[in-house]
């Protein structure tokens, strides 16, 4: 039912750079290339942690992105992606993801979403984290909590044996424990050197259903939790995808590769930054 094609360093060096439906194994060489790309991508999201306070757009969160993307030698991955214009989506409160930059000030007591990919030397390193704007609502805070404690509980069902669907169970039990739902509409993916590649990579199901992971296998696991109902909106801007119920949304996002007893995170806080409050 699922096709997997080994992807070694020859390859890599001439890829296609075509959505094919097949589930890539990679090599060591993949794994080299992932470990550069996530790290600056976590970089990047370490050092808005000092930088996001109220009365910063999200406008000037993009170019700092856009910035240290450029000087660390990668392009952004979303810029110019299907149309979008920025280095960078910024959701904020009730916008689940694709949120678009814009001059708007952050108020206290908002959280926002930063979502990263870095293109470098071939290779995507996809990342978002959630920040806490000034001092947050205790409902804010332990949302953000949840969701990432969500996608560590799915991070630990991901080694070889297991499937999507063990990652899918973890992400939704805990969630729903907590009263909260999870996010349908959107999901994690393979990545690499494509953007956006084979598996899915969905945050609810059934545990052992879907693609068999093996090693060498490289997706991100993204779970969007929301207070409320898990009901999608699209604005009319194309993007931007927020609560049907207007409630409060979190997400974090890591890209991560199969090894043969686990996994790796590509996308880990170098400074250990990895979920509000940073202390």
């Amino acid at each position: 039912m699922y096709q997997y094609v080994s992807v070694t360093a020859a390859d890599a060096a001439t890829p296609s750079r075509v959505r094919d439906g097949t589930i890539k194994l990679h090599d060591e060489s993949g794994f080299a290339g992932m470990r550069k790309a996530g790290r600056l991508s976590a970089e990047i999201l370490d050092a808005l942690v000092s930088f996001i306070q109220p009365g910063v757009t999200t406008a000037a969160i993009d170019e700092l992105v856009c910035t240290m993307l450029l000087d660390g030698g990668a392009v952004p991955a979303t810029l110019g992606y299907r149309g979008f214009t920025h280095s960078c989506c910024t959701s904020i409160n009730h916008v689940i993801c694709h949120g678009i930059p814009d001059d708007k000030p952050l108020k206290d007591g908002d959280i926002i979403n930063v979502d990263v990919t870095s293109w470098l030397d071939g290779w995507h390193g996809d990342t978002s984290r959630m920040y806490v704007v000034g001092e947050a609502p205790i409902k804010a805070r332990r949302l953000v909590e949840v969701t990432y404690e969500c996608l560590m509980l799915g991070i630990e069902q991901a080694k070889p044996g297991n499937t999507i669907g063990d990652i899918s169970n973890a992400i939704q039990k805990y969630a729903e424990k907590h009263r909260y739902s999870v996010v349908r509409d959107f999901c994690g993916h393979g990545l690499g050197q494509l953007f956006h590649d084979a598996p899915e990579v969905v945050h609810a199901g059934k545990a052992g259903t879907g693609p068999e992971l093996r090693p060498g296998m490289f997706f991100t696991i993204e779970p969007m939790i929301n207070i409320g109902k898990p009901q999608v909106k699209i604005l009319g801007d194309g993007w931007t995808a927020v609560t049907k119920d207007r409630t409060l949304t979190a997400q974090f996002e890591h890209s991560i590769g199969i090894t043969e007893t686990g996994c790796e995170i590509f996308t880990l806080s170098p400074k250990g930054l990895h979920c509000p409050p940073w202390a």
